[in-house]
């Protein structure tokens, strides 16, 4: 390889953020971009924002907007989870029923039926 263990890490380390070397403002910052982000169609941002904030949101001092967010997020990203946990036992299940359309909808066509 081209680098050492150390050297990789320490070339990788901006991407690494420290939550305690943040202020409460980045923090917020932080947590409300990953928030709008989600609704572009990345749920795990959600997933990612309600972990990686769960902490400081649990604090007693904690700022209301951020944990608001927080929140939110873990809500978000469960009911995305679950609506896609329904439409792939749904599709699985039904997905030769529903004739062309189904197949349509298939990455890979599978011949016949089980």
């Amino acid at each position: 390889f081209k680098y050492s263990k150390s050297q990789l890490c320490k070339s990788l380390s901006p991407l690494a953020m420290d939550l305690r070397k943040s202020s409460d403002e980045e923090k917020l910052s932080l947590c409300k971009k990953y928030f709008i982000a989600g609704f572009a169609f990345l749920p795990w941002l959600w997933f990612v924002n309600a972990v990686w904030f769960f902490n400081e949101a649990r604090k007693p001092n904690a700022n209301p907007e951020l944990r608001r967010y927080v929140i939110f997020s873990f809500i978000g990203a469960t009911i995305c989870a679950v609506g896609i946990a329904v439409w792939a036992s749904q599709f699985q299940e039904r997905r030769a029923s529903w004739g062309a359309q189904g197949d349509d909808l298939s990455v890979t066509t599978i011949k016949g039926r089980a």
